[in-house]
């Protein structure tokens, strides 16, 4: 079985989807679409920079499920299938259009939407992240118990779980961990993403899911919110809850593999996802399309 994974925010670069929309006309109407449905130059952003404004999380947003996107229709156009689609958190949207059940102007929408929301509450209750490493979940718990005002935020794989909270327990927490040797870092993010400080965010983003009627997937939608394979009719509130709820990547990548996932397939700008797949089964088959020269590992895992 065929398992397709979107990248989540992070995963931009500036100049990703250059390439691939100068090869193939499907990408280029992609990006295309995606200024026409934002009402902004996206495109130029995303090719030509700066950095500082491809960060900004409503504009990095709309600009990797672009991406993503349009890796997925030219890979499509090749040949390529799946039977379940799963992504990092804004990933999931990227998910949905590849299973059919919302349109990519739609999506660009709400995507944009989203990243106006999240950066509003990060400024409004600033907030940050921190990864931790090599500690079972169970100790990253209790870890930010104890710092307070901190929550796991990204269940990545064993032994990486990104905690996100307050400026002040993150700060909190990052002492706890140098004190007792626990490898931790501050990652650059705009806010305390995946937490309880995101609700405003959720409350901003309510009204615009609840306009969006899904369609039944074409493939198994496999919610890394939840970790279960979700319906047309659970797709809002999972979205909903996504914004406050912990990503659980790990456990839908296990999930995956319990309902038969043995080739996975990253489409989207980077390889982040793939890493952590191999962490969880060392033999899965992995392949990655973020540009023209990626095409040719299509018939591979077709075959």
């Amino acid at each position: 079985m065929i398992a397709l994974l979107f990248p989540g925010q992070g995963a931009q670069q500036v100049g990703m989807g250059r390439e691939l929309c100068d090869a193939f006309p499907v990408a280029a109407e992609t990006f295309a679409e995606a200024n026409d449905a934002l009402g902004y130059d996206i495109t130029n952003i995303i090719f030509e920079g700066p950095e500082d404004d491809l960060v900004r999380t409503d504009v990095c947003q709309p600009a990797i499920l672009t991406m993503s996107t349009a890796c997925w229709r030219v890979a499509r156009d090749h040949g390529l299938a799946g039977d379940m689609a799963l992504g990092h958190s804004l990933g999931e949207y990227s998910a949905l259009v590849a299973c059919g059940a919302i349109e990519f102007g739609e999506a660009l929408r709400l995507v944009g939407e989203r990243g106006a929301a999240m950066q509003a509450a990060g400024e409004e209750r600033p907030g940050t992240m921190a990864a931790i490493l090599g500690q079972p979940d169970d100790d990253v718990q209790a870890l930010c118990d104890e710092a307070g005002d901190v929550w796991p935020a990204n269940y990545n794989c064993p032994g990486q779980v990104v905690a996100s909270g307050s400026m002040e327990g993150i700060a909190r927490l990052l002492e706890i961990t140098t004190e007792r040797g626990v490898k931790a870092t501050q990652l650059k993010v705009g806010g305390a993403f995946h937490s309880p400080l995101m609700a405003p965010a959720s409350d901003r983003l309510a009204p615009a899911l609840e306009a969006w009627d899904p369609k039944p997937p074409s493939m198994q939608f496999l919610s890394t919110t939840t970790a279960q394979v979700e319906p047309e009719g659970r797709m809002r509130p999972v979205l909903l809850d996504q914004l406050t709820s912990p990503v659980r990547f790990g456990q839908a990548v296990e999930a995956a593999i319990a309902m038969g996932a043995d080739t996975f397939v990253e489409l989207g700008p980077g390889r982040v996802l793939s890493g952590l797949v191999k962490r969880i089964k060392r033999d899965a088959s992995l392949h990655q399309v973020s540009g023209p020269d990626d095409l040719a590992g299509i018939a591979e895992v077709m075959a």
